[in-house]
């Protein structure tokens, strides 16, 4: 992390598995878990696939993340995951006992020797050759984070827009040596919830389970907020744009695209482009970004000032007063849009409000920001700023990438093609013990 609210938890090259880590200690050893009838597989099969719907909490800013609380364990226990669609491994801090862990919201989940995964499990398998006890891993993002551990299994209760409620078992990360940009600070997650399309990733576990298909989405509110679904149950087909996912790209990629600012061309047509919600800014290639500053400032000329004393983000601007809130500032500014070349007509629009932040000190900073300046050179990266206020749908299933601009602070209804429902039969049917929690976010 280069800033105090600036997160790119994008995986760097492929999961890496070691088998150097220590054994789980004898002493976070508890009572063995023991799976019951309505925690089983054959459970969530026999009921068919339907979507889980979660509220997320966090912002862009000044938290620089959002996450959602996901239940774990028998029994279950809240835990804080960062909603990540730029890898595949979910991972908590972990007591195995830990090595190197922050303070995290919630007490460090603890493991037992049954719920270690063998170098056998399949998971493990396909991931590398494996000929310890157990399947250690390590997991590196561009952040220069990373988390050192070994993976484990355990029950993720997740109710269902059919009314049920199921508890598949999970494979995830213990990790009990993570290194952080700045270890002693409070972590504001227990861990990493990790949306990629590889095999380790929850979504295709949960499809190999058949509790869910493999769709994932996420509504970033612009306020604050918003949700997280699994399945298709949600998504509006007909209404979205949709682009086919890049077959070059190990991540959640539409492809290239070129670059416009105010309807005119910048130049750039062949930028390859990932949707990362791991990242809390947008990170272009080197190019891109200068051409797009060159065009910025070309554009605002001397409407507005450098403010080169905001430490929040590079590029910052200034009025004749302190501004509050994008609405005073967004009048300076023209709209970004990508333009992919896979799709039919698919553009994605980003107006001032899905690049720009007012910081405390009254700027407007560019949440654009030079992918170059973190080892992303091949590439660029789309991320929570950009998102916001757009369902975002990664379809596994019919490999093809979607976005849709709507109002999180609410559920939307689906079309026809799917089985759309509101806030109010969240609660009549699903959710009656977190309808407090929707009412809050959803009002």
């Amino acid at each position: 992390m280069t800033k105090p609210h600036q997160m790119l938890h994008l995986l760097l090259g492929m999961l890496l598995l070691i088998a150097v880590a220590p054994s789980i200690s004898e002493g976070a050893i508890s009572s063995p878990y023991k799976k019951s009838k309505s925690q089983s597989t054959a459970e969530a099969s026999t009921r068919g696939t339907s979507s889980a719907v979660f509220p997320l909490s966090g912002d862009v800013y000044p938290n620089g993340l959002y996450y959602v609380t996901m239940n774990i364990g028998n029994p279950a226990k809240p835990y804080y995951l960062d909603v990540d669609t730029g890898s595949d491994l979910t991972w908590l801090q972990c007591d195995a006992p830990c090595r190197s862990c922050s303070k995290v919201p919630h007490p460090l989940y603890r493991p037992t020797k049954q719920k270690l995964v063998p170098c056998s499990d399949p998971i493990c398998s396909a991931l590398r050759q494996c000929e310890a006890a157990q399947c250690d891993y390590e997991v590196q993002y561009a952040d220069q984070g990373s988390s050192l551990g070994v993976l484990v299994s355990d029950a993720f209760t997740l109710r269902l827009t059919n009314s049920s409620t199921v508890r598949p078992t999970l494979t995830f990360g213990c990790g009990y040596d993570q290194q952080l940009s700045n270890p002693n600070a409070p972590a504001s997650t227990d861990g990493v919830l990790g949306l990629g399309g590889g095999k380790v990733s929850i979504m295709s576990q949960l499809k190999d389970q058949g509790a869910t298909r493999n769709v994932v989405g996420h509504c970033l509110g612009r306020n604050g907020g918003g949700f997280l679904f699994f399945g298709d149950d949600l998504v509006p087909y007909s209404k979205v744009t949709w682009a086919p996912l890049s077959l070059r790209s190990k991540n959640y990629s539409p492809g290239s695209a070129s670059l416009y600012f105010g309807g005119k061309s910048l130049g750039v047509k062949q930028m390859d482009v990932v949707f990362d919600s791991g990242s809390s800014y947008t990170y272009f290639t080197s190019q891109a970004y200068q051409a797009l500053v060159s065009a910025v400032k070309s554009d605002i000329g001397d409407k507005l000032k450098v403010a080169s004393n905001d430490p929040s983000l590079p590029l910052c601007w200034k009025g004749q007063k302190p501004f509050k809130s994008i609405s005073d500032v967004r009048k300076y500014f023209k709209s970004v849009v990508l333009s992919f070349v896979n799709g039919k007509k698919s553009l994605l629009e980003i107006p001032p409000d899905n690049y720009l932040v007012v910081t405390e000190y009254g700027n407007a900073c560019l949440g654009i920001l030079n992918g170059s300046e973190v080892g992303l050179k091949d590439f660029s990266v789309i991320g929570d700023i950009t998102l916001q206020d757009l369902m975002v749908v990664y379809d596994n299933e019919n490999g093809q990438i979607g976005w849709i601009k709507t109002a999180c602070d609410r559920l939307p209804n689906a079309d026809s093609e799917g089985a759309g429902f509101g806030l109010d039969g969240l609660c009549r049917d699903i959710l009656n013990e977190d309808c407090n929690i929707y009412s809050a976010l959803f009002g």
